[in-house]
């Protein structure tokens, strides 16, 4: 029998800590091991009895929750599942959250409909089981490079202004799917993607208003110009636009040019927005004119749309276990035999435009 990954719920609302125990108890795989009202009950719980994943909220009385999970990155390296409110502080504070060692953000529960109810339970469910299999290492007390301190990197120079050359990328599109560690292996990608890239479309399983927080951020850490998508937004060079929250997005094609379809509609692969909606609709328009990639993440939602990227005639890669959160969707992606090629995150920037050129 498999064992049961052990979860302490931190949030200093009572009926949140009840709501999330029950979600996570319903899963025959997840425990609800403990609760904790606050960070400072939280710290010495750990020490006491430690759990295998933690859900934290960020705003709590005490000590609050970037703070602590600081100094649990540094003295006590544990896998960290940030539950959010959908507020605009909130959204900022929990992507730095992850910039700072979380695996994951997913919206708190709230009292709805049964439908989004249960939608909630697979998706907390699902964020846990990602999260314990992710591989967590002690940071230092300075971190990693955040998106602001990449941004800072940046020429002052204004996307708009810079010249981009058409030649071969009008009818180009590159295709990104990823999910749990997918935040930090975009930045990765695209911060070092030139202004006259092809037209970049991207799946980050991510909830709503998180992803345009994102997106703003990235777009101030990176050379291109990277959006949340909308309605008709047309996919040109030196632009990625990542699928909004909630949402799913498909390319559609107007003559020889590319534009994104927003769409509602239930989960697929468990995600909304899904990878293989995204890469499906992909193989139907572009077909050899586009390139497709698989990120690190849980599951195996983009993997079947993958091979029909690459049945199709677009050129597909994987990033590779090293370099992966968690290798499960280029995992899977490779056992569908869907990738021509298993790459390195430092190395997929170069391999696009290698074969581009």
């Amino acid at each position: 029998m498999n064992k049961k990954i052990n979860v302490l719920v931190v949030d200093d609302s009572a009926m949140v800590r009840q709501t999330l125990s029950k979600i996570l108890n319903s899963d025959s795989g997840i425990h609800v091991l403990d609760t904790a009202a606050d960070p400072i009950f939280a710290a010495k719980k750990i020490v006491k009895n430690p759990p295998d994943v933690i859900t934290l909220d960020i705003e709590m009385p005490r000590m609050n929750g970037l703070t602590f999970l600081k100094k649990l990155m540094v003295q006590f390296p544990l896998p960290v599942v940030i539950i959010s409110s959908l507020t605009d502080r909130a959204t900022d504070v929990s992507l730095q959250a992850l910039e700072m060692g979380a695996v994951e953000v997913i919206t708190k529960p709230r009292i709805a409909t049964r439908e989004f109810f249960e939608e909630s339970g697979i998706l907390i469910c699902d964020a846990i089981k990602a999260a314990a299999a992710t591989k967590i290492k002690k940071t230092s007390t300075t971190g990693t490079k955040s998106l602001d301190c990449a941004a800072n990197d940046r020429s002052a120079r204004k996307k708009n202004d810079v010249p981009v050359n058409l030649k071969n990328t009008t009818d180009k599109v590159i295709a990104i799917g990823a999910s749990t560690g997918g935040t930090n292996a975009l930045l990765s990608f695209l911060r070092v993607m030139s202004p006259d890239c092809p037209g970049i479309v991207i799946v980050q399983h991510m909830p709503e208003l998180f992803t345009k927080s994102f997106a703003d951020r990235l777009n101030n850490a990176c050379e291109i110009t990277v959006k949340e998508g909308v309605q008709g937004e047309p996919i040109t060079p030196g632009k990625a636009i990542i699928a909004p929250g909630n949402k799913h997005m498909l390319i559609g094609k107007s003559g020889a040019k590319y534009y994104v379809d927003i769409k509602e509609g239930p989960l697929v692969n468990r995600h909304r927005p899904s990878v293989n909606v995204l890469f499906r609709s992909v193989a139907k328009f572009a077909r050899k004119n586009a390139f497709g990639i698989i990120m690190t993440g849980m599951g195996d939602d983009g993997a079947k749309g993958l091979l029909e990227m690459k049945q199709a005639g677009a050129y597909t890669i994987a990033q590779d276990e090293q370099s992966s959160v968690v290798f499960g969707m280029p995992k899977k992606a490779i056992e569908f035999g869907a990738v021509h090629d298993i790459v390195s995150l430092d190395d997929m920037a170069g391999k696009v435009t290698k074969y581009f050129s």
